[in-house]
């Protein structure tokens, strides 16, 4: 299949220049060049799909009679067109693209925090197409973009650990959200970069990983605004506990926006003693997931008296012990506690709901659970780690009472807060909780659109700047996000076809500019209301 030259008008009454393959009976557009809304664009955006079709070819004989309809090899449509002779592309530019990202770094007060331009090229070329940091320089040239040098931007990326440019980045950040709202709820949570190396040394070590990866890591933890906006980022040793990576992180935020009055919001990996006393004493307010194991213990009265009937969307509002299981709640009184620091020393608040949706979702995952464990007991599996498996001198066995405890159990989802039920209710502490989704959600851009991992740099310095230019992209793309409601990859992919073109004309230069047409157009009109820019 032959790619081709399509041109179809539009609903604007411009014509639209594609490249396309045949596939079938239907034409399949691979790339959208630009509309042209004159004769002149029309040519120039022909001109630019030729020479994608056919590199280095950069002349296009336009000497059709003035007038005439026509259509030239490999290019499909009609057209009118006046005599305009030889032309030839002189540049192409994806400048609306490169406009917005600056706009955005501007927004966000990066330009007064970091005079560094081969540093903001670094992380604005992150946001168009993550490469190695050697390649940045071809892909912007590509794009027609002015671009310096590669060890221009090492040297950027040294003076980025050397004048601590993740500290003035934080503090614009900082603004910024100060300025859109507040940071009186923060959200934390901690992920792992694993490196494509073999051996540890001090920073790069083997630990816990989610994806049972073995290969040489960092934790990383991520402090967000409620919206998911990234306020703090920190690097620890690869088998560093995610509890001891809390407190520290607050600390340094703390520090940075002499916040008196902070809910941190942190998933149950946080939920630590340890954590949670060093929260309160410091006078932050806390909000973290529950372990599912401890509803027994705080359900404990509520069974008693209802056994297991829940309905859908039941909230239980309780207390939870702050130290192993000695519990404040008398299981004889119906009524449950109000929870308060004075009157319940020895414990935190606890909240938890009932909801049927996710209780069906927990019996598909205990049904699967429960049948590789039988399958393991009667030989059918290898012998794995594997839930409601005993092992004894007699043999291989089903945890029936265990099995019979996680049923019980299906659909309750708990929280655990230092915040009184006078300062915020039950179901604020749950919405406030589910923003978790959006840190969570950070990281995945992070890691994904941004392709901040695998790490192929070796010593800390080079790590740390690293970790430095993901945050900063992470930081416009979000900023992006919150204008347009649409992704940063998304926003990539509809602007980056917009181009500036400059094309000779016997002998005349002609410069002919894309006009941005469906989600370029909409993502523009966003940015405007949002920005005025």
């Amino acid at each position: 299949m032959s790619p081709f030259i399509r041109q179809v008008r539009t609903a604007s009454g411009a014509t639209a220049v594609q490249i396309a393959v045949k596939e079938g009976r239907r034409n399949k557009v691979v790339e959208h060049i630009g509309s042209a809304h004159t004769p002149g664009e029309l040519a120039a955006l022909v001109q630019v799909a030729q020479e994608k079709l056919h590199p280095g070819q950069l002349q296009l004989d336009l000497d059709l009679p003035s007038g005439s309809a026509g259509s030239r090899p490999g290019v499909h449509g009609d057209y009118q067109q006046t005599a305009i002779g030889a032309a030839h592309l002189v540049s192409h530019r994806s400048g609306l693209l490169w406009q917005v990202l600056c706009d955005a770094w501007q927004d966000l007060g990066f330009d007064q925090a970091v005079d560094d331009e081969a540093f903001k090229q670094i992380v604005l070329a992150r946001l168009i197409e993550p490469t190695s940091k050697s390649a940045i320089a071809a892909m912007l040239t590509s794009l027609g973009l002015e671009s310096f040098d590669s060890r221009t931007h090492f040297r950027a990326l040294t003076r980025c650990v050397e004048r601590d440019y993740r500290s003035a980045l934080a503090r614009a950040a900082l603004e910024h959200c100060l300025a859109c709202g507040d940071v009186s709820l923060v959200l934390y949570d901690v992920t792992t970069l694993y490196f494509e190396a073999e051996k540890e040394d001090a920073l790069r070590k083997v630990g816990y990983s989610k994806e049972r990866r073995v290969d040489p890591q960092i934790l990383v933890g991520l402090l967000a605004d409620r919206n998911g906006f990234p306020l703090e980022v920190s690097c620890w040793e690869g088998n560093k506990a995610e509890t001891h990576t809390l407190i520290p992180t607050i600390e340094a935020f703390k520090q940075r926006a002499g916040a008196e009055h902070l809910v941190v919001v942190a998933d149950a990996g946080m939920l630590s003693s340890a954590n949670l006393q060093a929260l309160d004493q410091a006078g932050y307010g806390f909000i973290v997931g529950a372990r599912q194991t401890k509803a027994p213990l705080d359900l404990q009265a509520h069974f008693f008296w209802h056994g297991d009937c829940f309905t859908d969307g039941q909230t239980i509002d309780t207390i939870t012990p702050r130290h192993g299981g000695k519990q404040e709640r008398n299981q004889h009184l119906k009524d449950e506690p109000v929870w308060h620091p004075q009157t319940h020393p020895g414990s935190w608040r606890a909240i938890w709901v009932y909801s049927r949706k996710r209780a069906a979702r927990d019996s598909k995952t205990l049904t699967l659970q429960e049948n590789r464990a039988r399958a393991i007991v009667a030989g059918e599996k290898a012998m794995r780690s594997a839930r409601f498996v005993t092992t004894s001198s007699s043999g291989r066995g089903l945890d029936e009472k265990a099995l019979a405890r996680a049923r019980r159990l299906e659909g309750l989802k708990g929280y655990v807060t230092n915040i009184p039920a006078r300062t915020m209710s039950a179901s604020e502490i749950v919405a406030d909780y589910h923003n978790l989704w959006k840190v969570e959600q950070s990281f995945r851009m992070s890691k994904h659109d941004l392709r901040a991992r695998p790490v192929f740099h070796h010593t800390r310095q080079a790590i740390e700047a690293h970790l430095t230019v993901v945050t900063a992209a992470l930081a416009v793309a979000r900023h992006l996000q919150a204008a347009t409601g649409v992704s940063i990859k998304k926003i990539v992919q509809a602007l980056r076809p917009v181009i500036d073109v400059t094309i000779n004309i016997n002998g005349h230069e002609l410069t002919a500019t894309s006009q941005p047409q469906g989600q370029a157009a909409n993502i523009l009109a966003s940015l405007t209301n949002k920005t005025g820019h």
